[in-house]
């Protein structure tokens, strides 16, 4: 056996997908790391060992321009480039790869840490270190850190280092909270083993073990969905251990689930309800994927009523949009829905103060273990949403490193640099904006070859029946003074249009109604049906144009999206209403849906007059994702061969050393890292593929830097040496297949 020291700047306990992103989100701000696994393979729940979809604030589908940039960004775009198959495994290598790029990480793999060292009063302590057993390999390694992650799930290391926590569900009372129960308890939500089907080609005989459960002998049958052809999270409900310990019970809740499957897979084979003969069973977990266990205390617990009036925190660094999603205590026993959701209108937001310990000073957590009650982690918990709060709590302990003090002290004394420093990151936080005095292009003029000035799609692909209310949203830029639209008509009838506002700059769904208005449409097909509006915002903002039902009525989808375009369908009843999932049918973001008719499948339509929504001013205004506008240039559509070209002057030449580029990788775009659904394409469209930078130098441009085949969000060009210039520009040949270049930022520093 082997002793061993390891020193970093910070540890990071735990390498699931908030492990991960902590980890490399420290190691790009400079800061040493070790990242330490107590597993072979990376990814927690979402590894080839679990298999969990990699959910998050998009709600699949549910929430509009939701998907997680940043660090996780990155992971989703690239799974979808290299694994378009949602092949678990390589899921497993996009992580490790990802990890192994950053060199200021340590990763230690097979790793179980169960021993910590701490000292202090119950109410002021401090890590000294935390040791580990490396299985298989006899090392015991110690880790001596100035900050320490602990994102275990399970909350094992802030445990023994003497953290607050919560374990169970609070009472109502204590914070007011609709969903909690009347008094506390013990109870959480219970874990779950996946399994994988495939059809063999050929019969093939199934004979259940002994311990296989008969199914029919439970509500199971009735209660919940079973068919021959679903596998994986379709299976999501085998769920149970709510009502236990689910961690010192763990080895018994995995034999329960397993008695289940292996029961599930025998009525679906031999009971003769199925088409089932050529089925077989390619792979069935072995590790119960855990939901809840340990929640820490932080200097803030967020609530039930944070989530769902989308609070601002001033030290928000993080957000989601999963619904608060509960499940029964009795799992897939329950006789009620396997789960129920509560949704909020948009994206809602995670402070800081809930990802360091109360009491123990150099203690950061983030996952499902972060300071939250019991009903707010039913939506904070899901993996996408761990990741983003993971990059923020890795931020975060970096600058508590960097300037020698605690997570405490970076809330007190840092906030506006941890804010800044996330934004210059691409991570996930909506509504602020970038301050950055170094950016030397928030000093400079901007210009382009030109900037999409009309809204419209004409290109008829899908006759669409108004059976239901439909949507339309779009950026009004100064003003929207009339709509037309695509249309067949039965009969002459009268189209009725409303035009509401969103509320808040991050919903996007109808909330206070601005006018009403009609046009006339005469019988016979294809016309263009003109509505005069008249909305002129104070502001730049999102419409939302309701157009009501009518039945002699068809409108026309196109099959090619606008960004900052989006249509909707109105649903009464909830899409997914039917079991195991109970949704509420009254919440905005559920009856405006726009999976009936895909996200990229507006309605034809013309927007009166030219919109200044894409202007080149759009990629120096500091905000990376859309909040009650698009907020990005885009550029007139390119000419065969032809360029695209955005341009930033000063008053006197400066020194560049480095530019960042963020392009469009259009957010409301729903990416699952596994088997959930597969993208018409392996690269973001819009997303733009081969530019150059150049510098004019002397009087005369210079390349600076050139890209060929590019497919990434976010692109940082260093440059070999300094370059005085006095404009510099960036010139974008081709995209991934959308019509504009596409920029949603551009800094350049000395």
């Amino acid at each position: 056996m082997k002793n061993e020291t390891v020193q970093t700047d910070i540890a990071v306990i735990g390498g699931g997908l908030a492990g991960v992103n902590a980890a490399i989100a420290a190691a790009r701000l400079g800061r040493t790391v070790a990242l330490v696994q107590n597993r072979p393979v990376l990814g927690g729940n979402s590894s080839s060992e679990v298999r969990v979809w990699v959910c998050g604030a998009t709600g699949h589908g549910t929430h509009r321009y939701a998907r997680e940039t940043g660090i996780m960004g990155e992971l989703f775009v690239e799974n979808q480039y290299r694994n378009p198959e949602g092949n678990p495994y390589f899921w497993d290598l996009v992580l490790l790869e990802a990890v192994r790029a950053e060199k200021n990480i340590q990763l230690f793999l097979n790793t179980d840490v169960h021993e910590v060292e701490a000292e202090g009063s119950e109410e002021d302590r401090s890590i000294v270190s935390v040791t580990g057993w490396m299985m298989g390999s006899e090392r015991r390694i110690r880790f001596e850190s100035g900050m320490y992650l602990d994102c275990t799930g399970d909350g094992l290391v802030g445990f023994l280092a003497g953290a607050k926590y919560r374990l169970g569900r609070e009472a109502r009372h204590e914070y007011n909270e609709e969903w909690a129960p009347e008094t506390p308890d013990d109870i959480t939500l219970g874990s779950t083993i996946l399994f994988y089907s495939k059809d063999a080609g050929q019969p093939v005989k199934y004979v259940p073990p002994s311990f296989a459960k008969d199914i029919t002998q439970t509500s199971i049958p009735i209660r919940r969905v079973i068919r021959s052809g679903d596998s994986g999270c379709h299976y999501w409900w085998i769920e149970w251990g709510g009502e236990l310990d689910t961690v010192h019970e763990n080895e018994r809740i995995r034999d329960e689930l397993w008695s289940v499957i292996y029961g599930i897979w025998d009525y679906i084979k031999n009971s003769g309800q199925f088409e089932a003969e050529n089925m077989t069973l390619e792979w069935v977990g072995s590790l119960p994927g855990k939901r809840e266990y340990r929640r820490f205390v932080g200097d803030y617990v967020l609530n039930q009523n944070d989530i769902l009036a989308q609070r601002e925190f001033e030290d928000r660094v993080a957000f989601g949009g999963w619904s608060i999603d509960l499940h029964p205590p009795q799992g897939m026993y329950a006789q009620e829905s396997g789960s129920k959701h509560l949704y909020t209108d948009g994206v809602y937001h995670v402070p800081f103060r809930s990802l360091y310990s109360a009491n123990v000073s150099n203690l950061l957590f983030a996952g499902r273990n972060i300071s939250a009650t019991h009903v707010a982690f039913g939506t904070t918990r899901v993996m996408a949403t761990c990741a983003v709060i993971g990059e923020a709590a890795g931020t975060g302990a970096a600058l508590a490193v960097q300037h020698g003090t605690t997570p405490r002290g970076v809330y007190r004394e840092h906030l506006a640099e941890l804010h800044q420093t996330l934004l210059r990151q691409d991570a996930s936080v909506i509504g602020l904006r970038s301050a950055d005095d170094a950016d030397l292009a928030r000093r400079a003029a901007v210009s382009a070859s030109g900037h999409l000035r009309r809204l419209g799609l004409e290109a008829p692909a899908e006759r669409y029946p108004l059976k239901a209310d439909a949507g339309l949203l779009l950026p009004v830029a100064p003003e929207l003074t009339e709509l037309e639209l695509l249309a067949d008509a039965a009969e002459d009838t009268v189209l009725e249009i409303e035009v509401w506002s969103t509320g808040r700059p991050e919903n996007y769904v109808p909330h206070t109604l601005e006018l009403r208005s009609t046009g006339t449409a005469k019988a016979g097909e294809r016309q263009w049906v003109k509505i005069p509006l008249g909305w002129a915002p104070e502001k730049a903002q999102n419409a939302f144009v309701v157009v009501k039902a009518n039945p002699q009525v068809a409108l026309y989808l196109s099959d090619q999206p606008q960004t900052g375009v989006v249509a909707f369908h109105h649903s009464a009843a909830p899409a997914s209403a039917q079991n195991p999932e109970n949704y509420r049918s009254d919440q905005p973001v559920v009856e405006w849906t726009m999976r009936e008719l895909g996200a990229r499948r507006p309605f034809c339509f013309r927007a009166h007059p030219e919109t200044n929504a894409f202007a080149p001013d759009q990629a120096v205004n500091g905000y990376l994702r859309p909040y009650g506008q698009p907020h990005l240039w885009v550029s007139e559509p390119l000419a065969s061969g032809g360029e695209a070209q955005l341009e930033l002057s000063w008053p006197e030449a400066v020194q560049v050393n480095e530019v960042q580029l963020v392009f469009n990788d259009d957010v409301n775009e729903d990416l699952i890292n596994l088997h959930h659904h597969r993208t018409p394409f392996e690269i973001i469209p819009e997303l733009v593929r081969d530019y150059r930078i150049e510098g004019l130098i002397d009087g005369s441009w210079q390349v600076l830097h050139q890209e060929r085949d590019n497919r990434k969000r976010k692109r940082v060009h260093r440059l070999n040496a300094p370059v005085t210039v006095e404009r510099l520009r960036l010139a974008v040949g081709q995209t991934n297949g959308s019509p504009s270049a596409e920029v949603v930022e551009i800094r350049v520093y000395g």
